[in-house]
């Protein structure tokens, strides 16, 4: 006879299932809430107390969310909840970034995928924008949808979205304000341009690709030296050589010691010419010595960085199409 043990153990009666069935039980909770109204209600019995308010920082409305979205905001809504608990009428404010290069990217897309030979410039860019904005309408009601998947609560009926004609409006507002109390400047800074796109990019925007270069030593040749330095090269040391050609100047140091240094020898392979002279800082003097393969040296020269106030070299590419002076200027 075989015993069922499972009625030996004594447990409470309940009317949970044994399997969760997660999969249906949450859209089932979800339409419970939505069908109650939940966030309305409490919203409603917390009228009165003392606000804490989230804006949600705003995402791109240009695809499905992500494990990035998830984590960030279930924990704002974790807090929001947490001060709920606290007592406070915590509203979680979402909203939505509609404008910039992802979502016009996502737009070109399309044309590209008609055309390959599509140009921007070509679009009238009233109705281009307006494509942008219906794209990222569409994606601010997916994405309130998954959120809401995710039982984050909020009130997704009233988000904020940079696209409103008011936010739009307020930013201007706010930015006669500076104009018209005189704290507004103009001033000079890099900005980045996207070629292809036509148009200027945040930092955020760039994407840097990792590559592995030769780092290598040039010599500038002097143009006009003093006595010492004649014939002397002035060597600089860089990680990016393809910046090269587009070399303008050299920086020195003021209070940087220099030396001078003349070739007497060199190990097999290196491609320094016995006889040359090189100006280099001298605390560099033994790292480039060995790197460049030069056995025997002797200094003709030392002296601070000071003194090469005015001097010009010669680009090393000189007589190769790069004509120009270079500058030695103090760093």
């Amino acid at each position: 006879m075989t015993i069922d043990y499972g009625q030996t153990i004594k447990l409470p009666k309940t009317d949970f299932p044994r399997r969760a069935g997660l999969p249906q039980k949450e859209p089932e909770l979800l339409a419970r809430w939505a069908k109650m109204g939940l966030y309305d209600r409490q919203r409603a019995a917390f009228k009165g107390r003392d606000k804490f308010i989230l804006h949600m920082g705003p995402p791109f409305a240009n695809g499905n969310i992500h494990i990035g979205h998830v984590l960030t905001t279930v924990l704002k809504d974790i807090v929001c909840k947490t001060q709920q608990f606290l007592g406070h009428d915590a509203p979680l404010v979402p909203g939505w970034d509609c404008h910039g290069l992802p979502i016009e990217w996502k737009i070109e897309e399309k044309y590209r995928a008609k055309d390959k030979n599509f140009r921007k410039e070509d679009l009238d860019p009233v109705a281009f924008r307006g494509e942008c904005r219906d794209f990222a309408a569409g994606w601010i009601k997916v994405q309130a949808a998954e959120f809401e998947r995710l039982g984050i609560f909020a009130d997704y009926h009233n988000p904020y979205t940079t696209m409103k004609n008011e936010s739009e409006a307020a930013i201007a507002a706010e930015i006669h304000k500076f104009l018209l109390s005189g704290a507004m400047y103009q001033g000079s800074k890099p900005v980045m341009w996207s070629i292809p796109e036509q148009t200027a990019l945040a930092e955020a925007e760039i994407e840097y690709k990792d590559m592995t270069s030769d780092t290598v030593w040039a010599a500038f040749p002097l143009k006009t030296a003093p006595k010492g330095l004649e014939n002397a090269q002035v060597v600089i040391w860089t990680t990016t050589p393809w910046t090269l050609p587009g070399n303008r100047a050299i920086a020195y140091g003021d209070e940087i010691d220099y030396v001078a240094i003349k070739v007497d020898s060199v190990a097999d392979g290196s491609l320094i010419t016995v006889g040359k002279t090189f100006v280099i800082a001298a605390g560099l003097k033994e790292n480039f010595l060995k790197s460049a393969g030069i056995t025997s040296a002797k200094e003709t020269w030392s002296g601070k960085g000071s003194s090469f106030l005015g001097f010009i070299c010669h680009h090393p590419l000189h007589s190769h199409g790069y004509d120009f002076d270079v500058p030695m200027l103090a760093g």
